[in-house]
């Protein structure tokens, strides 16, 4: 999935009280990955950065399907021969995006990566691929598959050729794990932006709030909304990209794992949560599921939001905002 990177608008770096926000980019997890922190000086600010950078590549050595070290790639390995022992962590992520498919009926499904590729996204499809190929592309996909066993801490692919892919939510759980190492650590303000998975925590050095602002993606060049953040986060995924034209209709090459054909309709959905596990999980959920059923779902949850912009530009919103509020 393309993940938006926001414009951030960091208001101050230099506040009353002698702290400063210092940032810095990098490219991890073959993605941007930013992170600013509120600290008394540069060398501590350098300190809380390098433990967030330790951090990532602590749990992208546990959760990447790329690096054959992995637990998941060994989970991904032994697909119907085998459970595999692995961290009481990972048996944690594996259950709640679990529990993240039963409330989305399957829209939000970690087997995805089982997926035959079939639809080309890099302008070299000139018809749309045939019905008996797309039901067979995910025929090994199915989070019902995956049996997990707490007791025994072991992880099995019931079928052969299952694979685990943590794209849709890894990110957005590294985000929070960095904020929350962080925090332990003393850093008590800052924002982590692993590709347009945001988490902010405390407020800036002059005491005003991290503000995100999102584009509309068929009209970049102007910020429509300004969000404060405040101990909490916000994912925005797009599609606005990677797409595909047949007979006059847009697919996006985000894929609804259970039926194999791409999500229309819709360009770009930001969701709000506590939490950006939840944030990144529900927001590929939304995509999938389409506007009426997808802003259904998230009214029905509590402390949760939604922004989502279709193919025409209109914007949506869930019931509790009032996108008038936090026009520019």
């Amino acid at each position: 999935m393309t993940k938006i990177m926001f414009f951030l608008l960091l208001l101050c770096f230099t506040g009353s009280y002698g702290q400063i926000a210092h940032k810095r980019k990098l490219s991890m997890l073959g993605s941007p990955f930013e992170i600013t922190v509120v600290a008394k000086d540069t060398v501590q600010a350098n300190k809380y950065i390098d433990l967030a950078v330790a951090e990532v590549k602590r749990i992208e050595n546990i959760i990447s399907d790329w690096i054959p070290t992995t637990q998941v790639s060994a989970i991904n390995d032994n697909a119907g021969i085998k459970p595999v022992k692995v961290s009481e962590e990972l048996i944690a992520l594996i259950e709640r995006a679990i529990s993240i498919s039963k409330l989305t009926d399957g829209a939000f499904d970690i087997s995805y990566a089982s997926m035959d590729r079939i639809w080309k996204f890099d302008g070299s499809m000139k018809e749309m691929p045939s019905q008996e190929a797309i039901k067979k592309s995910v025929e090994k996909i199915g989070y019902e598959k995956i049996i997990v066993d707490k007791e025994n801490s072991t992880v099995f692919l019931r079928d052969k050729g299952m694979k685990l892919g943590m794209g849709g939510i890894g990110q957005g759980y590294i985000a929070d794990k960095i904020k929350e190492l962080l925090y332990a650590n003393g850093c008590t303000s800052g924002l982590v932006n692993v590709s347009g998975d945001i988490n902010a925590w405390g407020k800036q050095p002059d005491g005003s709030q991290w503000t995100v602002g999102i584009v509309n993606p068929m009209n970049k060049s102007k910020v429509f909304a300004m969000f404060p953040l405040e101990d909490s986060a916000i994912e925005t995924s797009g599609s606005y990209e990677k797409y595909v034209v047949f007979n006059g209709k847009r697919y996006s090459h985000i894929i609804d794992p259970r039926t194999g054909y791409p999500a229309t309709g819709i360009v770009s959905v930001s969701v709000f949560a506590k939490t950006t596990e939840i944030s990144d999980a529900l927001a590929t959920s939304v995509f999938v599921m389409g506007i009426e059923v997808g802003l259904n779902l998230i009214n029905q949850l509590k402390g949760i939001e939604c922004i989502i912009v279709d193919d025409k530009g209109n914007i949506h919103v869930s019931q509790n905002i009032d996108i008038e509020k936090y026009k520019p």
